[in-house]
């Protein structure tokens, strides 16, 4: 190694400290519930996707025990060589009838299901438009795919209409993607009015679920059951690590775009499967779904009281429709401190600034669970209320 041939990023790390913005991510000493260990401290846990509380339900460590005693403790292989074992295809089969679709194919992330699916089905002859927040893996997946990218304002139909008009062209495949629940923001997409303007161009209409599915839905189906849109969305995408509780991402659609995935998907093509224990407990965990719609219905109740506590307290949550709830602070530092003197009141809830989101909309990023009790969330606000008040947010 070339001596000092890394010490420019020594430099950037540099400034963003200055900046105060570095990432030293907290560690979990505990199962991942509504309030968890972190760092050695006990705190109210508002941090984590585990929406349903499943990570730790007991059932899904039991299912999880179950398989890695009967099948191993890895697949050994990637899955078009010798690594699809019978859980992974029960999985799928699983999830494509939960989502309504002719099949599904399981990634080793929700990330890779984006960025691994865009890429391979358009090539820089194609084009897509996308929604001006979308997820960083389906702008990861536009670029591996060299097509065209085109960007529309957030949630604005009329505007994707336009590009897609614009950019028609013969033999030209266009591709019109958005999130589902936006991750940052927690508002929920127009897809009636996308769909309506996908079909009139004949374009391809995707959807990334990552924060909808176990959220919206009958049973946490997702967006295209919230809105009732069966059938006129081309590919629905979503993660196994969120409301499922576990690890992994999915591609739910036609057959034959399972079966090009599986040929041309990299990521599938190139990474070892999944563990028996994620398939398994992935698996119970729609069970559970099936048979616990309270489960849902608890994180909406527990989700209305915190957010309206939130609101009377004065604080800027944005456009928040969902359990992601964000608490804007504006400047970086000021967002920077908000989450510290939130950690010293017992509550945890990381700062989220730029680059993650625009300058000058720095904010913590609360997510309510259905685990939480309205005991945690009244100590919660109580902290917000005492915090915002020392910084002048409320």
């Amino acid at each position: 190694m070339a001596e000092g041939s890394l010490d420019y990023l020594k430099e950037h790390l540099d400034e963003l400290e200055r900046a105060g913005t570095a990432l030293h991510p907290r560690t979990l000493e505990s199962a991942q519930h509504a309030r968890a260990r972190f760092d050695g401290r006990d705190v109210i846990n508002l941090a984590s996707n585990n929406y349903l509380g499943l990570a730790a339900h007991p059932r899904m460590k039991e299912a999880a025990a179950r398989a890695a005693a009967e099948f191993g403790a890895g697949s050994g292989a990637v899955r078009t060589i010798a690594g699809t074992m019978s859980l992974h295809t029960e999985l799928e089969r699983r999830f494509a009838a939960f989502k309504g679709a002719d099949a599904a194919i399981m990634f080793q992330a929700g990330f890779t299901a984006n960025s691994g699916t865009v890429a391979a089905i358009l090539t820089k002859e194609d084009v897509i438009v996308s929604d001006q927040l979308n997820h960083a893996s389906i702008i990861d997946g536009a670029r591996l795919s060299k097509a065209e990218i085109k960007v529309f304002p957030h949630k604005d139909a009329a505007a994707a209409d336009a590009l897609l008009e614009e950019s028609k062209a013969p033999g030209r495949h266009q591709l019109l993607i958005t999130d589902g629940v936006f991750s940052m923001d927690g508002d929920i997409a127009p897809l009636p009015a996308l769909v309506e303007v996908a079909e009139k161009h004949g374009a391809v209409m995707m959807i990334d679920d990552a924060h909808a599915s176990g959220v919206l839905g009958k049973n946490g189906r997702g967006t295209v059951e919230h809105f009732g849109v069966h059938g006129r969305v081309d590919i629905q995408v979503g993660t196994l690590s969120k409301a499922i509780g576990v690890l992994g991402g999915f591609i739910a659609g036609p057959q034959h775009l399972i079966d090009w995935l599986v040929n041309r998907g990299r990521p599938f093509l190139f990474s070892t499967s999944a563990p028996p224990a994620v398939a398994a407990a992935c698996i119970e965990a729609l069970n559970i779904l099936e048979e616990s719609p309270e489960l849902v219905e608890r994180l909406w109740d527990r989700t209305r009281f915190f957010k309206q506590g939130l609101t009377e307290l004065g604080f800027d949550t944005g456009q928040s429709e969902t359990p992601i709830t964000p608490v804007i602070a504006g400047e970086e530092t000021k967002a920077v401190e908000l989450s510290r003197l939130l950690w010293e009141e017992g509550v945890f809830t990381p700062a989220i600034v730029f680059p993650t989101v625009a300058k000058g909309s720095a904010r913590v990023r609360t997510i309510v669970t259905a685990e939480h009790t309205e005991d945690d969330l009244k100590e919660a606000l109580e902290a917000f209320e005492r915090v915002g008040r020392k910084l002048g947010l409320i």
